[in-house]
């Protein structure tokens, strides 16, 4: 366990949960601004995109420090026992033989090792690699933490968490991050836009700030790209079953964040992003919930002026950790996206997935070495379908459901289902009043122990602002 986690973890509950209002806001403010520095710019037939250019050097140096500021912070200011290395621990941990699942707290391997490694990955992405390019360096960096920083064996679960999972919050937080910064602004808007976006993504900004990019009014890059973001932010209440049975109510916020259109750009990594966080009232963490959906690829089945029908292949990271119920994992899937247009007031949309599970994390309430989880892999699926009348009513039902054997935990198998549905009505521009029901459902089969069948039902209501942006 990496005691600069928990640093790292406070600066992402910052950029995800906080950030977004102050951030979406400028840049609706900063469109003014842009349009008339574009003008300007035309006029002096300056160019307005730059191309990147590939800075091996830098990347390398970046991530580098990716791996020795985080060691150096837990060997010499918290004194941790498992940064204590020697050539002796090194020469264990290059044996494959020696690699064993390790037991850290489920927020650490869940959310601290991917958020780790998104800085290897955006070392090499802010410095000009492409998505695909970059990817490798999220597995090396993590093969070389796990190898060389600390003296416990090296953990297969860390190291798929720290480069899959790094990969998908790395090109998350890249994206947004260059959305947020416009070179085309000046002033104090355009110091507050830099210090967010470093937040974000903490190696995009050390590259603005190592070459001479940050505040300085220049062309944008073609990183900043024209995809359109649509957000929403709910403020609430929420009632749940907890694991103890007990009923238990407190308030609660939500973002959530679509990047791009699925019908658009679609053979290109990641140019459609669903984002998901919620935090609130609760005594497991501040972050009860980050979801990243991401595409990979697509193909176009079928168009008309009616219909349209895609198929998609997404990078999916989940983490879910809450009073009632905590989830974990990193899927990919093939999905197949529909949109009918029944009428001019009437949309239908639908989403069909199915894909494997690369690794879960799910309870075991037998407690597996004193570890409150088992790591699995196996199947998913999901529905969702969704129904918008006249832009005032939308009404979405969810279904999502995972099938896991054991690879390290209480030998068992699980099917985990979750039920959720969403009414939503528009009162006032941009303002909408929300109902959220949902119930969850995990039913544990045990060689050993007798099985388990759980149900969380929870219910949230909240009052939604939404704003699209350019």
């Amino acid at each position: 366990m990496c005691a600069a986690y928990i640093i790292r973890n406070h600066i992402v509950t910052i950029a995800l949960v906080w950030l977004p209002t102050l951030v979406f806001g400028q840049i609706e403010i900063d469109r003014k601004q842009q349009k008339e520095a574009d003008s300007i710019a035309k006029a002096k037939s300056a160019p307005i995109m730059l191309e990147r250019r590939k800075h091996f050097g830098n990347a390398a140096l970046d991530f580098g420090l990716a791996e020795v500021v985080p060691w150096t912070f837990d060997r010499y200011i918290t004194k941790k026992d498992y940064a204590k290395i020697s050539w002796k621990t090194v020469g264990h941990n290059i044996n494959p033989g020696n690699w064993q699942f390790d037991d850290d707290e489920f927020q650490t391997n869940q959310f601290g090792h991917p958020y780790h490694g998104s800085n290897f990955y955006s070392a090499f992405r802010a410095n000009g690699y492409s998505f695909w390019q970059a990817a490798p360096a999220a597995f090396a960096g993590s093969y070389l933490w796990e190898t060389f920083a600390e003296n416990q064996a090296p953990a297969p679960n860390d190291f798929i968490n720290t480069s899959y999972g790094g990969i998908i919050l790395g090109e998350m937080t890249y994206r947004l991050s260059n959305k947020i910064v416009n070179n085309r602004t000046r002033g104090f808007k355009r110091q507050v836009n830099e210090v967010a976006a470093f937040l974000v993504n903490p190696m995009n900004g050390l590259h603005r700030i190592t070459s001479g990019r940050w505040g300085k009014y220049s062309a944008n890059s073609t990183e900043r790209d024209s995809s359109k973001i649509y957000a929403e932010f709910d403020f609430g209440a929420r009632t749940s079953n907890t694991a103890n049975n007990q009923k238990q109510t407190g308030w609660y916020g939500h973002i959530k964040l679509l990047y791009g259109t699925p019908y658009e750009n679609y053979r290109v990594p990641f140019s459609n992003i669903t984002v998901n966080t919620e935090f609130g009232k609760d005594d497991s963490s501040k972050v009860n919930m980050v979801s990243v959906y991401g595409s990979l690829a697509g193909w176009e089945i079928s168009s008309t002026e009616k219909y349209q029908h895609l198929a998609i292949l997404s990078a999916n990271y989940d983490y879910i950790n809450n009073s009632a119920f905590f989830w974990g994992a990193q899927s990919l899937k093939i999905n197949l996206l529909s949109e009918f247009d029944i009428s001019k007031t009437v949309v239908i949309n639908t989403s069909i997935g199915v894909g494997a599970v690369i690794l879960g994390a799910v309870p075991d309430r037998y407690l597996y070495k004193g570890r409150n989880y088992d790591y699995g892999s196996g199947a998913a699926i999901n529905f969702t379908g969704g129904i918008t009348i006249a832009n005032k009513f939308n009404y979405n039902i969810n279904y999502r459901s995972a099938w896991l054997v054991t690879l390290n935990g209480s030998a068992s198998h699980y099917f985990l289902h979750l039920v959720s549905s969403e009414l939503s009505y528009i009162f006032i521009k941009n303002l909408a009043l929300v109902a959220e029901p949902a119930y969850f459902n995990l039913n544990g089969y045990y060689k050993q122990y007798a099985n388990i069948h759980s149900r969380y039902p929870n219910f949230r209501g909240a009052v939604r602002y939404f704003v699209n942006f350019q």
